[in-house]
C-alpha cells in the first residue's frame, strides 16, 4: 500500500540533455604495464574535449569492463559532475557491442563517438559540426586529416568530382609533421611511414566556402544519431578488428566521409603527451586481500611478471 505521494509528481520540469553527445569508449583490464598511464590517457581525452570545445555538449564514458580501480574512479568522475551519463559494464562486449548501446541510448541528435586515447585541440567540435552541416549527406567528420584507402571513400571522391559547386583538389596538403604524427601514434615504423608519404596523397573539397579533406575513420568522429541508427546492430565477434565496417558500409550508402583539413585531434596511444604529463602519478591497484594479488604486489615478484608480460605482449603484437 502506497504511504503518501511521491514527491516527484510536484516537479514541473525536467533537465534537457545538449544537443551534442561527447561519447567515450573505454576499457582498462588492469593499471600497469601496456595500460600503467591508461587512467591518465582518458582522463586527458575527457579534459581537452571540453577545453574551448567551441560548442556545449554532454559526455557520456561507456566503460568496456574496465578493473574495479578504473571503474571506481568513473564513479567518482560522474558524481563530481565530470562525466553526465555513465555506463559501467561487467564485461567487455567489444566495441561493436559497445556501440550498440552508445548509438542506442545517447541522447543527443549529434554523437561524437571518440576512443579512450583522443587528444582533442581548441575549436574542434565547432569545426566538425560546421563541416557536417554544410556538406549534404555526411555521414562522418573526423577532427583530423590523414590518409586512407581509397576504396572506402570512393562516393566521397566521385560526388566530388561530379557535382557542379565543388573544388575538388589533390596534392600534398599535409606536411610530413601532421602525417608521421599520427601515423607512428599506431606503431608505424618511419621507413614505411616515409613510403607511404612519398607514394600517396591527399584530397580535398571545398563546397560554399568550407574546406574538408576526403576520408573519415572509426576511431573518431561526429555523426547524427539517426544515421547510425540504420546499421545497428553491429555484429562484431572480436573485441578489435572489425569496426572498419562501418566506414566501409557508410562509402556504399552514399554518405560523405570528411575530415578537417587541419588537426584537431590527435592518437594519444597509450602514453599521455609531455605537454599533458605535469604532476601525473600512476593509478594504484585497488587494495585486496587475496594472497596471490598481494605476492604479485610484492616488488620483485611484480618486475618479473611485468617483464614476462611485456615480452609476450611484443612477441604477438
Amino acid at each position: 500500500m502506497r504511504i503518501g505521494q511521491n514527491p516527484a509528481k510536484a516537479s514541473k520540469t525536467v533537465e534537457q540533455a545538449q544537443r551534442i553527445t561527447v561519447a567515450v569508449l573505454n576499457y582498462l583490464p588492469f593499471v600497469s604495464g601496456y595500460y600503467a598511464e591508461g587512467m591518465h590517457v582518458l582522463k586527458a581525452c575527457m579534459a581537452t574535449a571540453r577545453a574551448e570545445a567551441g560548442l556545449p555538449f554532454d559526455l557520456m564514458v561507456f566503460d568496456n569492463g574496465s578493473c574495479p580501480e578504473v571503474q571506481d574512479e568513473l564513479v567518482q568522475l560522474h558524481q563530481a559532475g565530470e562525466i553526465q551519463f555513465l555506463i559501467l559494464s561487467e564485461k567487455n562486449l567489444g566495441k561493436g557491442g559497445a556501440w550498440n548501446i552508445i548509438f542506442s541510448g545517447a541522447p543527443g541528435e549529434l554523437i561524437v563517438y571518440a576512443d579512450s586515447d583522443v587528444q582533442f585541440f581548441p575549436g574542434w567540435l565547432a569545426r566538425s559540426v560546421e563541416i557536417l552541416e554544410i556538406f549534404p549527406q555526411v555521414g562522418m567528420v573526423t577532427a583530423r586529416p590523414f590518409r586512407q584507402r581509397v576504396e572506402i571513400n570512393s562516393y566521397t571522391e566521385e560526388w566530388g568530382r561530379t557535382t557542379p559547386g565543388v573544388s575538388l583538389e589533390e596534392g600534398c596538403f599535409l606536411d610530413w609533421e601532421t602525417f608521421s604524427s599520427f601515423v607512428f601514434s599506431l606503431g608505424t615504423a618511419e621507413e614505411q611511414a616515409r613510403e607511404w608519404y612519398e607514394t600517396s596523397h591527399d584530397t580535398r573539397l571545398t563546397y560554399h566556402g568550407v574546406t574538408a579533406q576526403i576520408g573519415a575513420s572509426h576511431w573518431q568522429f561526429l555523426t547524427r544519431k539517426a544515421t547510425m541508427q540504420a546499421y545497428l546492430p553491429f555484429n562484431m565477434d572480436r573485441p578489435m578488428g572489425q569496426v572498419r565496417q562501418l566506414d566501409e558500409r557508410m562509402n556504399a550508402d552514399g554518405y560523405l566521409r570528411l575530415m578537417l583539413p587541419v588537426p584537431f585531434a590527435q592518437n594519444m596511444s597509450n602514453t599521455l603527451p609531455a605537454e599533458l604529463r605535469v604532476g601525473k602519478t600512476a593509478l594504484k591497484p585497488r587494495a585486496t586481500g587475496s594472497f596471490f594479488r598481494r605476492l604479485a604486489n610484492l616488488s620483485p615478484v611484480r618486475r618479473v611478471l611485468l617483464s614476462l608480460y611485456d615480452r609476450v605482449f611484443r612477441l604477438y603484437n
